[in-house]
């Protein structure tokens, strides 16, 4: 039977943020916010490393208070994957492990949806793997929720702001929103940052289209679990209220 390869967990933590300065540094229920999503990214076992990629020294500084591996990576890339790909190479990843890409403003994150992620590798012709979750129509509609169609062996079709699929006939229908989790083989995350931006990328605003128009198939696991980004300074609230109702 095979078995998931070695998996790294990469979470990129940038200090500058337009909506929300020194984000990964924003305290919740007592602790920066890297640290929540660095404790949940260990509790997954597929995940034989976990380590915290910036390019602020007031994180390096605060993650080694933590006891929280990190690494320093360069200031002007233009993605989270850019960054990233930098960190996986200053590990030495191999070209044959896998490694999951773990946003840094997830602080509720759950292990199992990593599990999820990760357990398609055991496939050797996975090459990357991200997660959707059915949503109601209502929220389909807002562009802010990206929305993904796949195929029934669970490749992805198409990512896009709008709600797709279209009903023409104004029946019941299902939609799918993307959570921003992502999983590569190494070779694959190589490949995918020295490729161009692509026209439907640079139209949609979403980076995976890049892989899907330049022929890499990307595996959708569909989950039931949910998970909240803090996207600006009043969502730690709401994240900080999740954190004490599960610690009570």
């Amino acid at each position: 039977m095979n078995k998931v390869p070695k998996c790294y967990g990469i979470i990129p933590a940038r200090y500058g943020s337009t909506r929300f300065p020194g984000k990964p540094l924003a305290e919740i229920c007592g602790r920066p916010m890297f640290w929540h999503v660095f404790e949940r990214a260990r509790k997954c076992p597929e995940l034989s490393q976990v380590v915290l990629a910036t390019d602020d020294n007031r994180i390096i500084t605060a993650a080694n208070e933590l006891d929280v591996p990190v690494v320093m990576t360069r200031g002007d890339h233009p993605s989270g994957t850019d960054r990233v790909m930098e960190a996986a190479g200053l590990l030495q990843v191999p070209e044959d492990a896998v490694v999951a890409n773990i946003q840094g403003d997830e602080p509720v994150l759950q292990p199992v949806m990593l599990t999820q992620l990760l357990r398609p590798f055991m496939a050797p012709e996975t090459q990357v793997t991200t997660l959707a979750r059915r949503i109601d129509p209502n929220e389909a509609e807002s562009p802010d929720r990206v929305k993904v169609v796949f195929a029934k062996d669970g490749k992805a079709l198409y990512f896009s702001r709008a709600p797709i699929p279209y009903s023409r006939d104004g029946q019941g229908n299902d939609y799918y929103v993307h959570i921003g989790l992502y999983a590569f083989r190494m070779r694959i995350l190589r490949q995918f940052v020295a490729l161009n931006p692509s026209r439907l990328e640079t139209i949609e605003r979403l980076e995976q289209l890049r892989l899907l128009e330049n022929g890499i198939p990307i595996h959708v696991v569909v989950t039931d679990h949910r998970s909240i980004s803090v996207d600006r300074p009043s969502d730690i609230k709401t994240v900080s209220k999740i954190l004490v109702d599960k610690t009570a």
